[in-house]
């Protein structure tokens, strides 16, 4: 399957990802994040291990659990907090340092060289997510603000380390045994800071049926199998769709104003997440260059 493919399917993920504000207050109950995000995690890796039928292996049951921490329990959690305590606009700008954090712990963890071009994609994406969603006068609560780039680096370290660690197994597989780890890992949370649900309409088990097996079984899927081959800091640039879509939506299904700003922030955020990729390619070795073709 060629790189194009690739990157376009992994893509997708944050591109639907972007929907799941929309899809949370269009169609879940409020004030139930941690059980929600249980919801969403546990029944889809249940499910796919029952499609799989493949439990890790115990020597794999510490980091397996680390990376649905990294990749579900620790990041939800802290982007929820960063959601309730920061305007929408000021935690998606923290959660797009997400780049700039996944080159420094490729470089500390695999050995990944820092290019200039990446860097500058990273910042020019930094600055495209702000012009699309940031507004003047955001406060800057203390805690929101740690809880945000705490999420950040807690999404770059499971990019990283699921690059870092690929088990013998197809990537439905790594998927599942994630899903399943960060749902297990949120329950105790759920139970400990949120009180029952209450009595589920059809509106909100729709609602959780596309976050589950849309917005966190095929796209999860997808991004692993992405991480497998794609270097980390071109596939942490194609985070940056998300908030394009989220604000997208907002425009079409929400009647949401766009402003000139914005869209040049979206702009901005598709030049930038072209040229990580380009940065990503790097210069192609001497030797290659001077093969005949």
């Amino acid at each position: 399957m060629s790189r194009s493919t690739d990157l376009i399917l992994t893509a997708l993920a944050p591109a639907i990802w972007g929907s799941t504000y929309f899809v949370t207050t269009e169609f879940l109950p409020q004030g139930y994040p941690v059980t929600l995000a249980v919801l969403r995690a546990l029944p889809a890796g249940l499910l796919l291990l029952l499609v799989v039928r493949h439990l890790p292996p115990r020597a794999w049951l510490g980091r397996v659990l680390l990376l649905g921490a990294f990749n579900f329990a620790i990041f939800w959690v802290l982007l929820f907090v960063a959601a309730y305590r920061l305007p929408g606009g000021v935690a998606a700008t923290l959660g797009a340092t997400q780049p700039l954090i996944v080159l420094g712990l490729a470089r500390l963890a695999m050995g990944h060289p820092i290019r200039a071009l990446s860097v500058l994609a990273a910042l020019a994406g930094l600055g495209g997510v702000s012009l699309l969603v940031l507004r003047g006068g955001a406060a800057l609560d203390p805690l929101g603000v740690a809880a945000g780039l705490g999420g950040a680096a807690s999404m770059a370290a499971g990019t990283v380390f699921s690059r870092k660690w690929q088990p013998p197994v197809p990537p439905l597989t790594f998927t599942a045994w994630q899903l399943t780890a960060g749902g297990l890992l949120l329950i105790p949370v759920a139970l400990l800071t949120e009180p029952p649900l209450p009595t589920l309409s059809t509106e909100n088990i729709g609602g959780m049926l596309y976050l589950g097996l849309i917005g966190a079984a095929l796209t999860y899927l997808l991004w692993f199998r992405g991480i497998a081959r794609i270097d980390p800091g071109a596939l942490s640039m194609l985070g940056m769709m998300s908030p394009v879509t989220a604000v997208l939506l907002g425009w079409g299904l929400l009647g949401q104003a766009l402003s000139p700003m914005q869209m040049a922030g979206a702009v901005t955020v598709l030049g930038s997440v072209w040229l990580g990729q380009r940065a990503a390619r790097g210069p192609l070795p001497r030797r290659a260059r001077a093969r005949p073709a």
